[in-house]
């Protein structure tokens, strides 16, 4: 018999870390927050998933394989 609860699968995928980094964006007004990549170059933002709980971010970091400490931008 199938559970009635199981656990989501975190499939691994890559990014570019020569060209992208992994920062978290936040909204002063709400206190909204967005996990992205920016590109090193151009400084635009590719939003990934939004942060509702510590648990959403550590699947970010499981996801793309992020270590360290996550830069916020305001």
């Amino acid at each position: 018999m199938m559970g009635l609860f199981f656990r989501k699968k975190v499939r691994k995928e890559y990014y570019d870390a020569e060209n992208k980094e992994p920062v978290i964006r936040c909204s002063i007004c709400t206190g909204e927050q967005v996990a992205c990549f920016r590109d090193r170059h151009t400084g635009d933002l590719q939003e990934i998933l939004l942060i509702r709980n510590p648990k959403d971010l550590e699947e970010f970091r499981e996801r793309y394989g992020i270590e360290g400490k996550i830069e916020k931008i305001y």
